[in-house]
């Protein structure tokens, strides 16, 4: 960044409309106006007032906050918009394409100053390699929303090879000024921050499984209803604190040598795909499942999420 210095921004541009892209212009719509661009005309509006009535339901928003901030967003038929071109701020939200990625950076480079700051939202490919022909590769990074973008917190911002820290510290400032909980991964690395830790996670759930150490319900609630409770308000790293760094080293020293050190996914995973087992969406995965079921779980995370807003967010 010029100078080395941390750079205002006072709106920002969303590439692509699609969930992910609408509730992003949602999130940045609480302080600043925001464009939004898509190939395919759409009822922006219309589709983010019906996703966010659920806050408004809730009390997580009131309905004078839900008009004043659509009223901040603007869906555009032309990258080279006005809202677009001098934009501080754009991140894009197309598909999870290499070769669309690149390419959608390297027409915004030629739209927007040089001075901008790209970022895109990608859960798995690299910053470094979808920045690798822009000529200002300083200037971006990636910024991973999880879906539901505007009712989970967390935001991973992802530093490339070539991000410098200014731009890195200006997302991180500016995620938290709109009320995100961003974190910092200083290297560019398969499954970033979060992903790392729950794949972890569920190698060893899926391990379990594999060796009728547990069944798939028992491994759920395990989670559920001990550690689980805990994560809100105590990390993994607090937690060694807490019992203390000797006493973390002992059990390390007793169960790493255990646990699941597979580099290959389980051949449960492959089996369950040829006899069609693939989950909620076809009523069988590693347990059965009814519609009602389904939603039960899908409204259920949505309510527990909106709650969540309600009583730390608003």
């Amino acid at each position: 960044m010029p100078g080395g210095t941390l750079m205002k921004i006072s709106n920002v541009a969303v590439i692509g409309a699609g969930m992910m892209g609408k509730m992003i212009a949602f999130v940045f719509s609480s302080l600043f106006p925001v464009g939004v661009y898509d190939v395919v005309e759409t009822d922006l509006i219309g589709q983010i007032r019906e996703i966010a009535g659920e806050l408004v339901a809730k009390g997580a928003l009131t309905a004078e906050e839900l008009e004043t901030r659509l009223s901040r967003i603007r869906f555009i038929s032309q990258m080279d918009d006005e809202a677009v071109s001098s934009a501080d701020m754009v991140i894009e939200a197309v598909f999870e394409d290499m070769a669309l990625k690149q390419k959608t950076f390297s027409q915004l480079e030629d739209i927007c100053r040089e001075d901008c700051i790209f970022c895109t939202n990608t859960s798995v490919m690299s910053p470094s390699e979808i920045s690798v022909g822009l000529r200002h590769r300083g200037r971006f990074a990636a910024t991973h929303f999880w879906n539901p973008a505007h009712l989970i917190p967390l935001v991973e911002v992802v530093m490339s090879d070539a991000t410098s820290p200014e731009t890195a510290q200006t997302i991180m400032d500016v995620l938290e000024s709109v009320g995100k909980k961003p974190v910092l991964c200083k290297k560019d690395v398969p499954g970033f921050v979060a992903n790392r830790l729950q794949h972890a996670l569920w190698r060893e759930a899926i391990y379990m499984v594999e060796n009728g150490i547990a069944d798939p319900k028992t491994v759920d609630d395990a989670c559920k209803y001990g550690p689980g409770l805990r994560w809100p308000v105590l990390g993994p790293m607090e937690n060694s604190d807490m019992v203390g760094i000797e006493l973390t080293l002992n059990i390390h020293d007793y169960v790493l040598q255990s646990l699941a050190d597979n580099h290959e996914p389980s051949y449960l995973l492959r089996e369950m795909l040829e006899r069609g087992d693939l989950g909620m969406k076809s009523g069988k995965g590693w347990q059965e499942w009814t519609p009602e079921q389904v939603e039960q779980i899908s409204s259920g995370l949505r309510e527990y999420l909106i709650d969540y807003q309600a009583k730390h967010l608003h």
